[in-house]
């Protein structure tokens, strides 16, 4: 009997689950730094520091979750055990976070940060890693996949800058005791409570959405080795001995250590470089919600068109290209000038064109590893969704992270001053900024597409891999059936 097609309801709530991730990253990355330095007055570099460190935790933590959802056998399958069980550990921690025992000390803060931070993390990556290796195992379609993820990026951009926005428009308006609205303590009671609210309500929402596909996913057909740490290693060195997972990987290295410097910088450009003010840095913001808007429509159409290895590379190398092209015309003197009336607008347009396409190739890499997981079936008879998963999840925080600590080097580089006025940056001052981030930037992001090119998988041979799954599956069931006749005692 054929497996029914996903309905749009199970879509829905299956991408709808990324808002729990995107309110996470928004908070975690925006206000967590920010509320502990500037509104408790802890020192940046314990906060920093005691965030850096939860990195330990997620190595340890996110490879063994992927393996330990692999090797799951219940009721529900192997996948919503941890979905739905990460829903409220992750709320009730996530909200912790904004509410600190008082009366302690700065290393003490620093402590608490650590651990009620590496607790967050590592209960939405039970949720995360789960629901992307689910990916796989909802549909076999070459096409249908790079859909699902596109879904997945445009609700977990929606949960980024949708929580974002409500926060600033509604939490964190200007008060006479605060002119700056996001220095109010009081804004962060209704802003953790929101944040764990939306959690809460995404991931189960994503769970029970998609329960009802349980008989149809894959399971673990057999116990296995068990969770030994030498069956542990030997899936993790299996995965990385597969080739279209190597490329993955290096192009993953390259292109989230690229998004990382850009994080880290790209306050300074619209500051420094561009020199706008709140307002108009808090509409930029909002070209990635249009972006992502763009790409989750596009992505699976130029996937079909040019294929998914072909369409992650020229979007990654296209758009980096269109991306840096306002900072390389000023630094040619050729860019519109701080205050003309076409410079937002055009930043805007060329913000939302670059982030599509930027977008579109994330979209068609996410949908390439799920089809490494068939791919490395065949070979090795093992669907291991959740290890290849959890080693790119791992992936991504730390590269994002290692460009966080490349933006400190380019600003180093450049002499940019510290504590500087805006009206005091010189122009030479800019260019040094410009000419030491424009190489850095694109040079990531074209040798980690160019990795791409070592991607063996297309859709012929993902049709060949399903397919010779099925005949294996096929071939299993017949011969269990002919075990169980021939052994049965006779009566």
């Amino acid at each position: 009997m054929p497996t029914p097609a996903m309905t749009r309801g199970q879509r829905l709530s299956y991408g709808f689950g990324a808002v729990a991730n995107g309110v996470k990253n928004a908070a975690f990355s925006t206000y967590l730094l920010l509320f502990y330095n500037q509104v408790l007055g802890v020192p940046a570099s314990i906060v920093s520091t005691a965030i850096a460190l939860t990195l330990l935790v997620d190595a340890v933590a996110d490879p063994f979750i992927g393996r330990w959802s692999d090797m799951t056998r219940s009721r529900i399958g192997r996948r919503h055990p941890f979905i739905l069980g990460s829903a409220l550990p992750t709320a009730v921690f996530f909200i912790l976070a904004w509410f600190p025992p008082t009366g302690l000390t700065d290393i003490q803060m620093g402590v608490w940060v650590f651990a009620i931070a590496a607790l967050t993390r590592t209960s939405i990556s039970a949720f995360e890693i789960s629901s992307s290796a689910m990916n796989p195992e909802l549909t076999d379609d070459y096409a249908e996949r790079t859909k699902l993820f596109g879904l997945r990026y445009w609700f977990g951009y929606v949960g980024t800058f949708g929580f974002t926005a409500f926060s600033l428009a509604v939490f964190f308006v200007a008060t006479p005791e605060y002119a700056r609205g996001q220095l109010n303590p009081e804004g962060y009671v209704k802003f953790a409570w929101l944040g764990g609210a939306l959690i809460f309500a995404a991931i189960l929402v994503c769970g029970f959405g998609t329960l009802s596909r349980v008989p149809y996913l894959r399971q673990r057909d057999e116990p296995g080795e068990g969770a030994t740490p030498t069956s542990h290693f030997k899936e993790m060195f299996s995965a990385f001995s597969n080739r279209g997972f190597l490329a993955i990987f290096a192009f993953g290295v390259c292109k989230y250590t690229a998004i990382g410097l850009y994080a880290a910088t790209t306050l300074y450009f619209g500051t420094y470089v561009f020199k706008l003010g709140a307002g108009q840095l808090a509409l930029l913001t909002f070209d990635s919600l249009v972006a992502a808007t763009i790409a989750a429509p596009f992505a699976p159409k130029f996937s079909r068109w040019l294929g998914k290895r072909n369409t992650s590379m020229f979007m990654a190398i296209g758009g980096i290209l269109l991306g840096l092209s306002p900072l390389l015309l000023t630094y040619l003197d050729l860019f519109f000038q701080p205050g003309d009336p076409m410079l937002l607008p055009t930043l805007f347009i060329i913000g939302a064109v670059y982030g599509a396409m930027i977008a579109t190739s994330l979209i068609n890499t996410s949908s390439m590893l799920a089809d490494v997981v068939e791919d490395h079936a065949v070979r090795t008879g093992q669907h291991t969704a959740g290890v290849f998963f959890a080693a790119s999840s791992f992936m991504q925080q730390c590269s994002t992270g290692l460009g966080i600590m490349m933006a400190g080097i380019v600003l180093e580089l450049s002499d940019f001053p510290t504590g500087v006025d805006v009206d005091q940056v010189t122009v030479a001052m800019q260019k040094s900024l410009l000419i030491h981030y424009i190489p850095a930037s694109g040079g990531l992001w074209i040798i980690g597409a160019l990795f791409l090119l070592l991607y063996p998988i297309t859709e012929a041979s993902h049709r060949e891999n399903v397919d010779r799954l099925k005949s294996r599956e096929a071939q299993a069931r017949e011969q269990a059936i002919r075990d169980g006749a021939f052994g049965s005692p006779a009566r």
